[in-house]
């Protein structure tokens, strides 16, 4: 998909249509994504919200919809399966296709891909860039190439002349430091990988890394499309190994009220992703970002795997509290859930004077409100002012009510649409 969380953001807002957006970010946080007039600035997902900027002071920031961004996700991969069962979700915006089954049905592969790309216009109104190949690594440099709105195609006679003129940094699996000892070996591009002895390249970075890279430079690849590989938003397949979610502050935080507001506003919605995707864990981290960018991560078992946010919360405050970092000063708080597995596995022990219904059927019950009435429909008692305390914590003026203790677990749930719906 084409800059996919800034064109979904802004589908629906004409006027942003030719301006630079950027999405996500807040204050001081990490944007999440940017449209291409941004990027034409330097601005890059992944880049901190200060830089991004200072590059493109003009630009418009947009809020992150997740819950948007995965139903169109989800409705665009329905597009993919009507083609094909053979698909393979690589994230969110990407996917790869094995085709070979449907050209008798369908037509060429690109013509497989210009139908879907237009229906995909006209259903979602974004657009999608489209690489056509006999492996997945030359797809997706083909699909690089194709960016913004286009399609290109490499046919098999054709993939060395298209891989090595490429930068080595272009291959599957060179980062930053690969491409810096590959450029310092003198290999520059593609070309100059395919024409190097394998037992050289496999001294310079690894034997397993070398051989890969000296096949990737052939255009070898034997890898196929694996269905169901990912499910982090219940596309169905092997769940991810961790769900997680963090925060940046407006400013540093010291308030342990605040901060573990902000834990509980987290695990919620871990707790609710995790259970849009059937899956439980055991073991949950909390991460947190001082002052000084310095950056701690604890994590702890827990007893039963879970998908319940009082569960989650409670862990994750113990973890909180044995920093022992009384009045340090926090600039983000992150918190993940490890070890996952499917719901459907996970088998709770009762324990003897338990209620028969518990935190597990309220969290179910506050995703069917919100489902209907928005997620403001119901939130903890205790979240009731988190506006108050997030204005505190991006520094505009004093906190608002407060609880009178904080302690490891939240009020009830709360509905706040009307009597009859609480």
């Amino acid at each position: 998909m084409d800059a996919f969380y800034a064109s979904v953001a802004t589908r629906d807002r004409p006027e942003l249509r030719d301006v630079p957006v950027i999405v996500g970010g807040g204050y001081r946080g990490v944007i999440l994504s940017a449209n291409y007039h941004a990027r034409a600035y330097g601005v890059r997902s992944g880049m901190p919200s200060t830089r991004a900027r200072r590059l493109c002071p003009d630009a418009v920031r947009v809020p992150a919809d997740h819950e948007l961004f995965g139903t169109v996700s989800r409705a665009v991969v329905e597009n993919f399966r009507r083609v094909t069962p053979q698909v393979e979700v690589v994230s969110l915006d990407e996917a790869f296709l094995d085709v070979r089954g449907s050209t008798r049905r369908l037509g060429t592969p690109i013509e497989i891909a210009e139908h879907l790309r237009a229906v995909i216009h006209d259903e979602q109104g974004i657009t999608c860039s489209v690489g056509v190949a006999a492996s997945i690594s030359v797809a997706k440099l083909a699909s690089r190439r194709a960016k913004p709105d286009g399609v290109v195609v490499v046919p098999p006679q054709e993939i060395t002349s298209f891989l090595h003129p490429l930068d080595v940094g272009e291959l599957y699996g060179v980062g930053e430091k690969t491409q810096a000892v590959l450029h310092r070996l003198g290999l520059v591009t593609v070309g100059d990988v395919a024409h190097t002895p394998l037992r050289t390249l496999q001294r310079a970075v690894g034997e397993g890394l070398g051989r890969m890279l000296h096949d990737l430079a052939w255009g070898r690849d034997t890898r196929a499309v694996t269905p169901g590989r990912v499910s982090v938003f219940g596309y169905g397949g092997d769940p991810d190994k961790s769900m997680g979610a963090q925060e940046t502050f407006g400013r540093d935080i010291d308030d342990r009220e605040v901060i573990l507001r902000e834990v509980l506003t987290l695990s919620a919605k871990v707790a609710e992703r995790m259970r849009v995707a059937g899956v439980a864990g055991r073991t949950v981290s909390l991460t947190v970002r001082f002052a000084d960018f310095t950056t701690l991560t604890r994590a702890r078992t827990i007893p039963e795997a879970t998908d319940v946010t009082q569960e989650i919360y409670r862990a994750a405050v113990r973890l909180y509290d044995a920093l022992g970092l009384q009045r340090a000063r926090l600039r983000l708080v992150g918190v993940r859930v490890e070890g996952l597995v499917p719901r459907s596995s996970v088998h709770r022990q009762g324990v003897l004077g338990e209620r028969d219904r518990g935190w597990s059927e309220a969290d179910r019950a506050v995703d069917r409100a919100t489902r209907r009435f928005g997620r403001a429909a119901v939130q903890p008692a205790s979240l009731l002012d988190r506006a108050a305390g997030r204005d505190e914590a991006s520094s505009t003026g004093p906190p608002g009510a407060r609880s009178e203790r904080s302690t490891g677990e939240a009020p009830l749930p709360v509905g706040t649409k009307s009597s009859e719906h609480s």
